[in-house]
């Protein structure tokens, strides 16, 4: 069923910083210090060690510093310092949105953890960039599509104008097909950066991404309804995380830490949304839209937390999800043919040694 978000505007257009921009770390409240200081005096002196002896973990962001989840919450876990905490050195770096290129960097050992969702995971695994997933947030995928409140059926949608990036996405082409739309009939339109173009009437409908476009649109005043692939059967995945096989395979404890610290700030960030986006506020400098990143990280963590299966941790790789994606892969024409097991190029290890059932273990045993 489609979600109904009310009133936003503004385009995005953040001027891409360079890999090298190095991150900074200010200082954490009293209460983030005290919640340090008592985990560095439980952690064991054994895996300190080897946490130290990983070196750096060089962490690149999927998108600059956006308060997204698999982003902010690891910004968060730096600055209040559960990754010192767990006697871990993280380097955080922005990204440019291209995540083909976070994988070809995180398999040369360029990159140790970063940003890569599942289906572009097993992407890259088909042109022969062998990485493993290692978390993923939720099964519902951040592409949507907006229409007007006036469009009550995808069906509504036949003979009228798709507004576009420079291609439709699979997610929201199948969305169309599974609600009986005739996509042959859409006309579809490049179109840029600027969502008001939507209530303006110059297109039908048009894509976006669900934490971001339609919070534009709802802080201008404007009324759109959000269309989800994902409530149309359409497997994905937001806030998945890839890591370096061979660093993997030689600090397993600091994979394991760092998701630990990383999921720890998960839950700090929920309660205290406005604190974790200004950490990002002040790695970013001027031109970050705190109000904006705000509601991109409270839009996200709703949707983990909502669609969150009861039985299952936070971050937990969901194998039918993946088995789906690389079926919607094939079938979408973006991989020739389907990969005899897509499960084996994720690990859920390292999130089920951080979780007692359901509930985080912190600090580390």
């Amino acid at each position: 069923m489609p979600i109904r978000p009310t009133h936003a505007l503004a385009a995005v257009a953040i001027a891409a910083l360079t890999l090298g921009l190095a991150a900074c770390s200010p200082a954490a409240d009293d209460a983030a210090s005290t919640d340090t200081a008592a985990a560095a005096s439980a952690i064991s002196a054994d895996r300190c060690e080897l946490n130290k002896a990983a070196g750096t973990i060089n962490f690149l962001t999927g998108y600059q510093y956006q308060a997204s989840v698999s982003i902010l919450n690891i910004i968060a876990a730096d600055q209040l310092g559960y990754f010192d905490a767990l006697c871990l050195d993280v380097d955080i770096q922005p990204g440019t949105g291209d995540t083909s290129q976070n994988a070809q960097l995180l398999a040369s050992g360029q990159v140790t953890i970063t940003s890569v969702d599942e289906q572009n995971l097993i992407t890259a695994q088909d042109n022969g960039i062998d990485v493993t997933g290692i978390a993923t947030y939720s099964n519902v995928g951040l592409e949507i599509l907006m229409t007007g409140t006036d469009i009550t059926d995808l069906t509504q949608l036949d003979g009228t104008i798709l507004g576009q990036k420079g291609n439709l996405p699979p997610a929201v082409g199948a969305m169309l097909t599974n609600a009986g739309a005739d996509l042959s009939s859409i006309q579809q339109v490049v179109v840029g950066y600027d969502p008001s173009i939507l209530p303006r009437g110059q297109v039908d409908s048009l894509t976006g991404f669900i934490s971001n476009e339609p919070n534009l649109l709802e802080a201008a005043g404007e009324d759109v309804t959000v269309w989800r692939p994902y409530d149309f059967g359409v497997a994905g995945s937001l806030g998945s995380l890839a890591v370096n096989n061979e660093f993997a395979a030689e600090n397993p404890t600091a994979v394991e830490d760092f998701l630990r610290a990383s999921q720890h700030a998960f839950d700090y960030c929920g309660e205290n949304g406005e604190e974790c986006v200004g950490f990002a506020a002040d790695l970013s400098g001027e031109g970050f839209d705190a109000a904006h990143n705000l509601k991109v990280w409270t839009t996200e963590y709703d949707i983990v937390t909502e669609n969150q299966a009861t039985d299952a941790p936070i971050g937990l790789i969901d194998f039918d999800n993946v088995t789906a994606e690389s079926g919607f892969l094939v079938d979408s024409g973006q991989i020739a043919k389907a990969p005899a097991d897509p499960t084996a190029y994720f690990d859920n290890s390292f999130i089920e040694a951080i979780y007692d059932g359901t509930t985080l273990i912190w600090p580390a045993p």
